[in-house]
C-alpha cells in the first residue's frame, strides 16, 4: 500500500502563486512592451497566439487561453491538478497583465534592442512559471504526451513544431522579422534554463578520493558547514578500499573547498561537477 502524499502546505502554496503571477508579469511585459510593438514573436502557442492576433484582430490574452486549454486538459492525467490548476493560473494571469498593457508605450522600438531585452525578459518570465511548478506554453506539454512511446525528445518535438511557427512569422510578418524571432527564442530558451534549472544560483558537486578522508570531511563540516557523504570504494589498481566523499558547494566556496584538501592531502583525487539543482537535505545554497 503507497503512502499518501502530504499536502503542499498553505504558506509555501500562497508564494507559490505570488511567484507565478510575478513571473507571467514578467512575461506579459516582455511581449506587450518589446515584442509585439516591434512585429517579433517567441514560438509555440504564444507565437501562434501573436500571429493569429496580428491577423484577426482577436484578443492576444483569450488567444493564449483558448489555445492552451486542450493541451492542459491533455496533460492532466500524466501531470496532475497541481500542475493544471498553476498552469491555467499563469495563463489567466498573463492574459490579465497583457491586457492591462496595450495602451502602455512600448520602450524601445529599436528591434535588435527589442529583441535581446524581450527575450531576456520573457524567459525570465516564463522560467519563473516553469521553476514554480506552472506553464504558459501548451506545446511542451504536447511533446510530453507524444513522445513518451517516440525515439525523439521534448525539446525535437518543440523546435520541429516551432519551425513551421517561424516559417508562417516569415510570410506574416516578413523574414527579417522572422530571423529576430528566431533569436528571441533562442534568447528566452537560455534565460529559461539559467532560471528554471537554478544555473543563477549555482553549485557545484565534488568528489574527493582521499586516505585523509576523515579528516577532510571533519574540516569541511568545521569550515564550510557543508554535509559530506561517505561512499566505499575500491582502488582498481591495488585493490584496497578507499574512502570516497561526496559534497555539495556554492561555486564561492570550490576555492575554500579546493584549498581545505590541498592542504590536508596534496595527492587526493578530486572531481568538481556542474550541478543543475539542489533540493532536500540541509543543504542551503546562501549563507552557512
Amino acid at each position: 500500500m503507497t503512502k499518501k502524499l502530504h499536502k503542499e502546505p498553505i504558506t509555501h502554496l500562497i508564494r507559490r502563486y505570488i511567484m507565478l503571477f510575478i513571473g507571467s508579469g514578467i512575461a506579459a511585459v516582455a511581449l506587450e512592451l518589446f515584442l509585439v510593438p516591434n512585429d517579433i514573436i517567441d514560438g509555440g502557442v504564444i507565437g501562434v497566439s501573436l500571429l493569429i492576433n496580428h491577423l484577426t484582430g482577436i484578443s492576444f490574452g483569450v488567444l493564449v487561453l483558448i489555445i492552451n486549454i486542450p493541451f492542459l486538459i491533455a496533460g492532466f492525467k500524466r501531470l496532475g491538478k497541481d500542475f493544471l490548476f498553476s498552469s491555467l493560473f499563469s495563463i489567466i494571469s498573463l492574459s490579465v497583465v497583457e491586457s492591462l498593457l496595450h495602451k502602455v508605450e512600448p520602450i524601445t522600438d529599436e528591434s535588435l534592442l527589442a529583441t535581446v531585452f524581450g527575450g531576456l525578459i520573457l524567459g525570465a518570465g516564463v522560467g519563473i512559471v516553469i521553476r514554480n511548478a506552472g506553464a504558459l506554453d501548451g506545446t511542451e506539454i504536447l511533446g510530453i504526451i507524444i513522445t513518451k512511446r517516440m525515439s525523439f525528445s521534448v525539446g525535437e518535438f518543440v523546435m520541429f513544431i516551432n519551425i513551421f511557427i517561424f516559417g508562417w512569422a516569415g510570410f506574416v510578418l516578413g523574414w527579417e522579422q522572422a530571423m529576430l524571432s528566431i533569436l528571441t527564442y533562442y534568447i528566452a530558451s537560455k534565460t529559461i534554463d539559467a532560471i528554471g534549472q537554478g544555473i543563477l544560483n549555482e553549485t557545484k558537486a565534488a568528489i574527493i578520493v582521499s586516505n585523509m578522508s576523515e579528516d577532510i570531511a571533519e574540516v569541511i563540516g568545521e569550515e564550510l558547514k557543508r554535509g559530506v557523504t561517505k561512499l566505499y570504494g575500491q582502488n582498481n589498481y591495488t585493490g584496497t578500499d578507499t574512502n570516497v566523499l561526496y559534497v555539495v558547494v556554492t561555486r564561492l566556496e570550490v576555492a575554500k573547498l579546493k584549498a581545505i584538501v590541498f592542504n590536508l592531502d596534496k595527492t587526493a583525487f578530486t572531481t568538481i561537477m556542474d550541478t543543475q539543482e539542489v533540493q532536500g537535505g540541509r543543504f542551503k545554497s546562501a549563507g552557512h
